[in-house]
């Protein structure tokens, strides 16, 4: 895989450590999710979002490959676990050393 930055690595680290604390804290402290156009801006709005749809699903991911390099930087991969599941989208946004947005697409 092409080199990942290292804000982006710690949150997909985190998630395939089911670790809500690291994922949270791989963002920004007014950093987001945008999930398909709904935003959680702030770590205890990605926290309750992670909890309600992420780690808190057991989301894994396979097959992960980035599709488009650079910054913002976006990953291809398959979602697993109990909630969605399919090829998703997860386009990430690097500032300094932490994420200031990651945005999910079909």
């Amino acid at each position: 895989m092409e080199q990942i930055p290292a804000a982006i690595q710690r949150a997909l680290t985190a998630i395939d450590a089911q670790d809500n604390d690291a994922f949270v804290a791989a963002f920004a402290a007014d950093g987001f999710v945008d999930d398909w156009g709904r935003q959680f801006r702030g770590h205890d709005r990605i926290r309750s979002w992670s909890d309600n749809e992420l780690i808190g699903k057991r989301a894994t991911f396979t097959g992960t490959t980035v599709s488009t390099p650079g910054n913002p930087l976006t990953i291809v991969t398959q979602v697993g676990g109990d909630g969605f599941n399919g090829p998703s989208h997860f386009t990430f946004d690097v500032q300094g050393d932490q994420l200031a947005s990651m945005t999910i697409t079909a």
